[in-house]
């Protein structure tokens, strides 16, 4: 008896079931011009810095094989993207219209490439970039992200003095079997905290939304992966936290969403634990050497930049509008009658007469 078609049936059951239950990324929010392509394709953990940079119409050294994302539209770009990594669970009950992709080989990453990009090539605007990692105190903003978030609890201790105040999440979220004297349910609140308090600044801020300089938001989570250590996954604990994660970051996608016109990119990565130990590089963005390139030696410019569309619209219409040009003289040219439009014609022939 032949088992190889049962074998085959096996696997690809697996595949789909590791696609459903397994690490994913998911879209909660892009622009029409932005078009992920609905199926089950897997994206490496270390592409993720890759795809943002291509979504938000930046070069990356090689070329992302990854058909989820289809090519976009040469004269838009989305004006912000926010990144939000979850750990402590492999996915989120979140809306069925959005597109999920599984994630290969989770591994740490960080999007310095692409704020690097955003520096060099926006060095005299006012791009606005932050990456945030609550439960490590890790944080690194540029621009005007330090006017923006300049009241923004980023430590442990400002965010459980912001919880106590007025108009803190304790008082809106249905809390349920969470504690608020317990130090992973604290932790959990507290990230959810710093969610609704970029939500509110943003909004306070909405006329940065309208500069060219792109915007970038990157956040990692870990209050979810806290409560799973220390309550279980099957706890009510963890149930209630993903319930209430998951309401957070939809709502916190329609309002990146809304404050930048229906441009800009909302992200989830949810992982239960990454492969490898995170090492961070430290770095200064006040360093005299700017390599546009980092892939090249010779300190070579992108292929494309942020303004290649309008580039591209003022050489194509001129030269549209000379073709046309040429097209007119000529045909005028062709039909002049030369004893009445001609007046090379005219005066040579009166030369003629006077000789």
């Amino acid at each position: 008896m032949d088992l190889s078609p049962v074998f085959v049936a096996v696997a690809a059951f697996l595949s789909s079931l590791s696609g459903v239950f397994g690490d994913q990324l998911t879209v909660l929010r892009s622009p029409q011009y932005v078009t992920f392509r609905e199926g089950q394709w897997p994206l490496a953990g270390e592409k993720v810095p890759d795809l943002v940079a291509l979504t938000m119409g930046f070069s990356v050294q090689e070329d992302l094989d990854w058909p989820g994302l289809a090519a976009g539209s040469l004269f838009q770009r989305p004006r912000a993207t926010a990144l939000i990594a979850v750990r402590g669970v492999g996915s989120l009950d979140l809306p069925s219209n959005t597109s999920s992709y599984p994630l290969e080989n989770p591994v740490p990453f960080t999007l310095d490439s692409v704020a690097n990009t955003i520096h060099t090539l926006f060095a005299e605007s006012t791009p606005v970039v932050l990456q945030l990692a609550p439960s490590e105190e890790r944080l690194y903003m540029m621009g005007m992200a330090n006017t923006v978030f300049e009241d923004l609890p980023v430590t442990l201790q400002q965010i459980r003095a912001r919880l106590s105040q007025e108009g803190s999440v304790l008082h809106s979220l249905p809390l349920h079997s969470l504690s608020r004297n317990s130090e992973a349910d604290l932790l959990f609140l507290s990230e959810v905290q710093v969610l609704h308090d970029i939500s509110a600044l943003l909004q306070r801020h909405k006329h940065l939304a309208k500069d060219q300089a792109p915007d970038l938001f990157s956040l990692e989570l870990a209050g979810l992966e806290e409560i799973a250590r220390r309550y279980g996954n099957d706890s009510p604990q963890f149930q209630d936290a993903t319930k209430i994660l998951a309401s957070v970051l939809q709502k916190f996608a329609d309002d990146v969403y809304g404050v930048y016109s229906n441009n800009a990119v909302v992200e989830v990565v949810t992982v239960k634990t990454f492969e490898a130990p995170l090492t961070r590089k430290s770095r200064s963005i006040l360093e005299s050497k700017q390599i546009s390139n980092p892939g090249s030696p010779y300190n070579l410019a992108y292929k494309y930049n942020f303004e290649y569309a309008v580039i591209f619209n003022i050489v194509l219409w001129l030269m549209i509008i000379l073709a046309l040009a040429v097209v007119v003289i000529a045909y005028n040219l062709w039909n002049m009658d030369p004893g009445y439009d001609s007046i090379i014609y005219r005066m040579t022939n009166q030369k003629i007469r006077m000789d």
